[in-house]
């Protein structure tokens, strides 16, 4: 059980049990308080303390894993993911604005522990001329996960119609209580081998700053019509029930997931591994599709038709940049210090869903979901020109 192989295995299961919570809880909240009369801005507040303190938890755990090592940092995030969730089987009456925000920044703080130390874990465990073979391994987990979040997404409907709101909060309790105590028996902790001091935290390395400004806009462009506009928009104005959106969106999360598992084999993983030069060309291919599909909601074509369609198209080419954007910051970061570097990548990811999640409430509550398919456009835009900076810086 201490063969890399093994370590892999059991921090792939644990990251998949932690993800499909995650997944679950997010479509918990936002059906159920879209349910209670919230607004689509209010709604898009609950996940504002998630996002934030995501960013801090880049920042603070990149550091703290490497001194308490990676394992301890994924089973720390497990205890506050059941924390979280505990939280949450208040009496109605409680769950006000404020006590959910607080729920699930403990979500976001376990969320981002988790998935850091994950990440982390694999460069650990892989030699530096095994680059392909690091690129399976990371592309396999990021779609894997991926594939569980958008299952977590079905569950998370079907769960509330089924159980309701307390009942669905027990079932996912239940879940990660074994993955916890299976993890801290089986799992290895591997300490980075250089002490980093927290003033080392942020990046001095351009390359991953760049990258890391890249991956913001990136994940801004998703979370801008993905994460609030979308859902209600397919509630409120297409009527659909909540089973069928949590379907769409587990639906989309998981072929998502599937494409990011087999990037390897679409862009090549021995003689052509990713480059910035490849990822400004997939940034760029990605940058027509929500305005493509803005233009057929304008235009009047069948809502349904357009955003599905475009969802799958958008889905299948943002998962091949978040795949590359993922084996490089692995590849770039310092062996002696990687919890760090992927923490200050992370970082930035958080940020981009902040401020997705914000801009996708506000501009759907002003404008409609056009304006937020627009404004992703102009996000992935931005990411290009990032894109092209990591180019220079290496």
């Amino acid at each position: 059980m201490r063969s890399p192989l093994a370590q892999y295995i059991t921090v792939t299961a644990s990251y998949w049990a932690f993800t499909l919570t995650d997944g679950a809880l997010r479509m918990l909240v936002l059906l159920f308080f879209h349910g209670l009369g919230y607004s689509p801005l209010e709604i898009a507040s609950l996940f504002l303390l998630y996002e934030f303190f995501g960013i801090l938890t880049n920042l603070y755990g990149g550091w703290l894993a490497s001194r308490i090592g990676t394992v301890y940092c994924m089973q720390l995030g497990l205890g506050l993911q059941i924390l979280s969730l505990g939280m949450l089987l208040a009496e109605q009456s409680q769950l006000t604005v404020i006590y959910v925000m607080a729920a699930q920044a403990l979500s976001g703080v376990a969320k981002d522990l988790n998935k850091m130390s994950a990440k982390s874990s694999i460069k650990t465990l892989m030699p530096d001329s095994e680059q392909g073979r690091l690129y399976r391994w990371v592309a396999m987990l990021t779609g894997s996960k991926n594939a569980l979040k958008g299952l977590g997404f079905f569950l998370g409907g079907a769960l509330l119609a089924s159980l309701g709101f307390r009942g669905s909060l027990l079932v996912m309790i239940l879940l990660l209580l074994p993955i916890m105590l299976i993890g801290s028996l089986i799992l290895q902790n591997q300490p980075d081998t250089r002490r980093q001091k927290f003033s080392e935290s942020l990046s001095k390395s351009p390359a991953i700053n760049w990258l890391s400004l890249a991956r913001l806009f990136l994940f801004c462009s998703r979370d801008l019509w993905f994460v609030v506009a979308l859902p209600v928009f397919l509630h409120s104005q297409l009527q659909w029930s909540h089973i069928e959106v949590g379907t769409l969106m587990a639906s989309w999360v998981i072929a998502y997931g599937a494409v990011q598992a087999l990037a390897p084999r679409i862009t090549g993983q021995q003689q052509r591994l990713p480059n910035p030069q490849g990822l400004e060309y997939w940034a760029l291919l990605l940058t027509l599709i929500p305005a493509a599909i803005a233009l057929g909601l304008y235009i009047d074509v069948s809502p349904s038709y357009t955003l599905i369609g475009g969802l799958l198209l958008f889905g299948a080419v943002f998962a091949i940049n978040s795949s590359m954007h993922s084996y490089l910051i692995v590849a770039f970061a310092q062996r002696d210090a990687v919890s760090l570097d992927v923490g200050f990548y992370y970082m930035a990811n958080a940020g981009g869903r902040l401020l997705g999640t914000v801009l996708s409430g506000l501009l759907y509550q002003q404008f409609g979901l056009i304006s937020c398919l627009l404004a992703s456009s102009l996000m992935i835009a931005l990411s290009v020109l990032a894109c092209r900076g990591l180019a220079k810086s290496i």
